[in-house]
C-alpha cells in the first residue's frame, strides 16, 4: 500500500510540473518567435515591401517576450510563507536529535536536517529556505546537517510543537512523530520536491500583488493572474500528490510502536483542549496588556493537570506525570520555554501594545507567580475605572446628577433603569473599550517574513451587554479586594478568578447578569453582604 501511494504521489507531482513547464514554453515562445523574426530580417528572407509590419511584428513579438519573461521571473522570485519557529540546533538537544536520527534509521527513510519547534498543536515537516535566507531571516528554520542522500538538497526540517514536548512522554512523542519523520523519505525524491516548490512559489505569487510597490504592481499583478490560472490546473493534483505523500508515510510508520499510537492520538487531543484554553483565558489577558507570561508550556502542564482533575473524560492521565516528560530531551527547557512563550505573544497577538504618547512599546515577560498581581488586578482596576467613567459621563449621569464610582450607584442605578440607561451604558462602554484598544495598536513593523497565520481560536468579540457585565464583575472584585480581604488569583482554565478567604469565590456571572439584563441586584447584594462588601464603598481606581 505504501509502495502504490508513493507511486500515485509521483504520477500527481508530474502532472503538476507537466503544467508548469506549459507555461513555461507559453512564456518563451514569444521570444523564440521574435528570435526568429529578428533572423529573418537579418537574412534578409523577407521581402522589401513587408518591411512595415515586419518591423511592427518584430516590435510587438519584442514587448510580449519582454512580459512574459518578467512575469515569469517575478512567479520564480516570489518567497513562500514561512511560519516563524525557534529552531533548536544539535548541540541544544542532543538527545531529541539522537531519538529522531533513530526514529528515521527504523523506518528507512533520511533523517530531518534540523528540528524547530512551533507554538501550536500541530507537527510537520518544513522545506529549508533558499541559500542564504535563513542567515538573514529571524525564525525561519535553517539546516543544521548535511543531506545523506547525497542529492545535494538538505532535507526538510521537522517541525515540532511545543506543548507536545511538555506534556507527552518520550514514548508517546516517538509514536506520534513516527508518520511525520516518515515524510522525509517520499519528500526526497525529486518529482515531489519540484512540485512542491512550485506549488509553494505560484501561492506566493498569487498573493503577492497588494503588497508589491507601485513600480512593480503591474508585473505582480500579471503574475498573481497568471499563477492563479495555474493554481486552478493543478489543484486536484496537488491535493492528491500531498494525500499519497501522507499514506506513504502513514504505511512506513505503522510497524513504529503501534500500541502507543492510539494513546499518543489521546494525547493529542487533550493537549489542544488544553493549549487552546491557557492561550484565549490566561496568555490572551496578559498580552493585551503588553506582557507575555514566560513559562507558556509549563502552564499548559498545569492546566492539562488540572483538567485532568476535573473532567472525568481525562481520568487517569495525571497518573503519566510520575513519568519523566519528553521535554527532558532538551539540554534547558526552561530557556527554550520562554523563547517559545514569546513567539507565541510575537505570533499570535502581533507587536505589543503602545500607550498613547510613550515610546516604542517593547514586550515585558511575566511570570506566573506575578500574573494575579500584575495581569489580574491590572485588568480589573482598568474595566472598574471605565464604568465609573461612563457612570460620570453626560449621556448617563447616575441618579440625582451624582457623579460617584461608588458600587452602589451602579447597583442602584441598574436596578432602576427601564433598559434605556442599561442600552446606554453599554454603548458608552463598547466605544471606549474600542477607543482604547484601537490607542494602543501599534504599527506592525516590516518584516521580510510573510508569517503564516496560526490557528488561534480568539474569542469573538462581546457583545454591548456582554461588556457591561464584564466591567461591572470588575467592579465588583476591585470592592472585594479593597474591602473584604479578598485577592485576585489564576485558575489554569479559566483564567482571572477571585479568591476570599483562601478559596476561590463561587461564580459571580448569573447574578451580574441578573442585575444588567433583569434589573435585579438582589442576588450580587446577598453574595456582597455575605463576604462583608459595602456596596457604597469606593472602588478604588489607581
Amino acid at each position: 500500500m505504501g509502495q502504490r501511494a508513493e507511486g500515485s504521489a509521483r504520477d500527481h507531482a508530474l502532472a503538476v510540473l507537466r503544467v508548469r513547464n506549459w507555461f513555461l514554453a507559453g512564456a518563451v515562445l514569444p521570444a523564440a518567435g521574435a528570435a526568429l523574426a529578428a533572423t529573418a530580417v537579418a537574412n534578409g528572407h523577407l521581402a522589401a515591401g513587408w518591411t512595415p509590419l515586419r518591423w511592427a511584428v518584430v516590435a510587438a513579438v519584442v514587448l510580449v517576450s519582454a512580459v512574459a519573461l518578467l512575469v515569469a521571473a517575478t512567479i520564480a522570485r516570489s518567497r513562500p510563507p514561512v511560519t516563524p519557529t525557534l529552531p533548536v540546533p544539535e548541540r541544544s538537544a542532543p538527545a531529541l536529535y539522537a531519538l529522531i536520527a533513530d526514529l528515521a534509521d527504523r523506518l528507512d527513510v533520511p533523517a530531518p536536517s534540523g528540528i524547530a519547534l512551533t507554538p501550536d498543536c500541530d507537527s510537520w515537516l518544513e522545506e529549508p529556505p533558499r541559500r542564504g535566507r535563513a542567515a538573514d531571516e529571524p525564525g525561519v528554520p535553517a539546516p543544521f546537517t548535511a543531506d545523506r542522500s547525497g542529492s545535494g538538497r538538505p532535507a526538510p526540517v521537522l517541525v515540532i510543537g511545543s506543548p507536545f514536548l511538555w506534556w507527552m512522554r518520550t514514548p508517546e512523542l516517538r509514536a506520534l512523530l513516527a508518520p511525520v519523520v516518515a515524510g522525509t523519505g517520499p519528500s526526497r525524491h525529486p518529482d515531489i520536491a519540484a512540485a512542491r516548490r512550485c506549488i509553494r512559489g505560484l501561492d506566493a505569487a498569487a498573493g503577492a500583488a497588494p503588497g508589491a510597490g507601485w513600480l512593480r504592481r503591474p508585473w505582480a499583478a500579471a503574475a498573481a493572474a497568471v499563477a492563479r490560472a495555474m493554481l486552478r490546473r493543478i489543484g486536484s493534483h496537488a491535493t492528491e500528490m500531498e494525500r499519497g505523500v501522507a499514506a506513504a508515510a502513514s504505511a512506513r510508520a505503522r510497524h513504529v510502536d503501534p500500541a502507543l499510537r492510539q494513546a499518543a492520538q489521546e494525547q493529542v487531543g487533550l493537549a489542544y483542549a488544553g493549549w487552546d484554553r491557557l492561550l484565549t483565558r490566561v496568555a490572551l489577558p496578559a498580552w493585551r496588556l503588553g506582557r507575555w507570561p514566560s513559562r507558556l508550556n509549563a502552564g499548559v502542564v498545569s492546566s492539562l493537570t488540572d483538567l485532568s482533575r476535573r473532567d472525568r473524560l481525562a481520568d487517569g492521565f495525571g497518573e503519566r506525570l510520575g513519568e519523566r516528560p519528553a521535554c527532558d530531551l532538551l539540554e534547558d527547557p526552561g530557556a527554550v520555554d520562554r523563547e517559545v512563550s514569546l513567539l507565541a505573544a510575537r505570533l499570535f497577538h502581533g507587536p505589543p501594545p503602545a500607550a498613547p504618547g510613550a515610546p516604542a512599546p517593547v514586550w515585558e515577560a511575566v511570570d506566573w507567580s506575578a500574573y494575579p498581581a500584575q495581569i489580574v488586578d491590572r485588568l480589573w482596576r482598568e474595566r472598574a475605572g471605565r464604568l465609573a467613567a461612563a457612570l460620570g459621563a453626560e449621556s448617563t449621569r447616575p441618579l440625582g446628577g451624582e457623579r460617584s464610582p461608588a458600587l452602589g450607584a451602579v447597583l442602584l442605578r441598574l436596578a432602576s433603569d427601564d433598559g434605556d440607561f442599561t442600552d446606554a451604558l453599554a454603548a458608552w462602554l463598547a466605544t471606549a473599550t474600542a477607543r482604547a484598544e484601537h490607542e494602543a495598536e501599534p504599527v506592525a513593523p516590516a518584516s521580510s517574513i510573510a508569517a503564516a497565520p496560526l490557528a488561534f481560536p480568539a474569542p469573538p468579540p462581546p457583545s454591548g451587554r456582554e461588556l457591561l457585565a464584564q466591567h461591572v464583575a470588575a467592579a465588583v472584585c476591585r470592592a472585594v479586594v479593597d474591602t473584604a480581604g479578598g485577592a485576585p488569583a489564576l485558575d489554569w482554565l479559566d483564567g482571572p478568578v477571585l479568591t476570599v478567604d483562601g478559596g476561590r469565590a463561587p461564580d459571580l456571572s448569573d447574578a451580574v447578569f441578573a442585575l444588567v439584563d433583569e434589573g435585579d441586584p438582589e442576588p450580587l447584594r446577598g453574595w456582597l453582604a455575605e463576604v462583608g462588601v459595602h456596596s457604597e464603598k469606593l472602588v478604588r481606581r489607581v
